[in-house]
């Protein structure tokens, strides 16, 4: 990682008019990660503390850091140099499953938010009620290879559906649940050359074009409907430039009113098989699966900094920490994984040991 780390190195000494900064970005990363590979560490004063240490030190290139300047650091050092270092690792990843299935739903990735708890005097965190503050993390997951690809922080009232319009690229399968449902965001994705997968509202309208017989397949999975159409009433007139394809499905369970519940799905992908659709849908859960390693393992619920981009910085790190842990193991973290990382930076367990346990992950899979 530390060739990664240098290129951040003389990031923000341009506000060091003294000359005497003694804290460099990739040495504050550096830092940040030893906090999330270390479950004593729970505090920025705690991270403090730890700078003195004299292995800390040797280990990480650092010198004992003043409380003053870790908080400072936070709104100096800029956050999105860090995403270069995300897409970096991911690209070193390769897809966990193979076959036809995976080839087909090789680009699909999920797109979904979460609120990070803030403190009340984070005035920038908006959230529903005044005396409520949180920030949202935006998240583009990409599927097949279990890793975060790309993410942005906002307040937590903050539309969804416009971060998504700001983060979308070219050659991705995007799959969104019904807070994603907007006309103009499917153009939007159509017209960068992506795809989409949304489930929307049990109300949306639509004019049947050609209906599209079922397989064995898409019934065994409960896909009721597959057709070609014409999406939407006055409101898309105008928006949509092509027929888009809405695929129903009962999942064997029913709602509130004891109704069988119908997933009503839309998505430009006109020839991907109808039980495939369903798949792509179910592989949606995989991003909140990651949210809770996030917050709850990771422990990212506990913010360091109060300022947008000391969140930001905070959260491009846990991610690079999730990336980091998918390449040494080869697979998505778990927890007991995490564990023996941590045990082994707390010096309790031993390289051959942390090998050992690693290696026989890979036999695994």
């Amino acid at each position: 990682l530390q060739p990664l780390l240098e290129q951040l190195h003389d990031a923000g000494t341009e506000r060091d008019r003294a000359g005497n900064r003694k804290l460099f970005f990739d040495q504050y990363a550096s830092m940040l990660l030893l906090y999330f590979f270390n479950p004593v560490l729970t505090s920025l004063r705690g991270i403090q503390q730890a700078s003195g240490f004299r292995k800390v030190q040797r280990e990480l290139g650092v010198a004992k850091t003043s409380l003053g300047s870790l908080s400072e650091a936070s709104s100096v050092f800029d956050a999105q140099l860090l995403e270069p270092i995300i897409r970096n690792l991911a690209d070193q990843l390769v897809p966990l499953q193979k076959g036809a299935e995976a080839e087909a739903l090789k680009t699909l990735t999920a797109v979904d938010g979460s609120l990070l708890p803030a403190l009340p005097k984070m005035a920038w965190a908006l959230w529903n009620y005044d005396d409520k503050k949180a920030a949202r993390l935006h998240l583009h997951f990409e599927v097949l290879k279990s890793v975060p690809t790309a993410a942005t922080i906002t307040h937590g009232k903050s539309c969804e559906k416009k971060a998504i319009h700001e983060m979308l690229e070219a050659g991705r399968f995007y799959v969104k649940d019904r807070g994603y449902e907007q006309f103009q965001l499917f153009q939007a994705i159509i017209d960068i050359k992506s795809s989409f997968l949304c489930r929307v509202r049990d109300q949306m309208t639509w004019k049947t074009i050609e209906e599209h017989p079922l397989s064995d397949e898409a019934r065994a999975v409960g896909v009721i409907f597959d057709a070609k159409v014409q999406l939407g009433g006055k409101k898309a007139k105008g928006v949509l430039k092509q027929p888009l394809r809405v695929v129903r499905i009962d999942t064997g369970k029913t709602d509130k009113e004891r109704q069988p519940e119908i997933l009503v799905l839309v998505t430009d992908k006109l020839d991907l098989e109808a039980d495939l659709i369903a798949l792509a849908y179910r592989c949606r859960w995989q991003v909140e699966l990651f949210f809770r390693w996030l917050k709850c393992v990771l422990g990212c619920r506990h913010l360091l900094s109060t300022s947008k981009n000391g969140v930001e910085v905070q959260v491009y790190l846990a991610l690079i920490a999730s990336l980091l842990i998918a390449i040494w193991v080869g697979r998505k973290p778990t927890k007991r994984t995490y564990e023996m990382l941590c045990f082994y930076f707390l010096g309790v367990v031993e390289l051959d040991e942390l090998t050992e346990h690693i290696e026989n992950l890979k036999k695994q899979s």
